[in-house]
């Protein structure tokens, strides 16, 4: 019987996947202290980030059921 692989749970939480199968996760420093950074700071910190190629060669081992 072949053993199921799990998923990495801090990956999980943290990414998701487009439906063109990149890899989409948050920017870091955008949760909290709003009042200190600038309003176009703010605004870059709204839009999701896609994961570099590099970074996408880690993908199977953290995440082996995404797409």
């Amino acid at each position: 019987m072949k053993q199921k692989l799990k998923t990495k749970s801090g990956a999980k939480k943290r990414f998701r996947f487009s439906k063109t199968g990149k890899v989409k996760f948050a920017h870091a420093f955008g949760s909290h202290k709003f009042l200190s950074k600038r309003p176009d700071t703010k605004r870059k910190y709204r839009k999701a980030r896609i994961a570099d190629d590099t970074n996408m060669l880690e993908m199977p081992r953290l995440m082996p059921y995404g797409r």
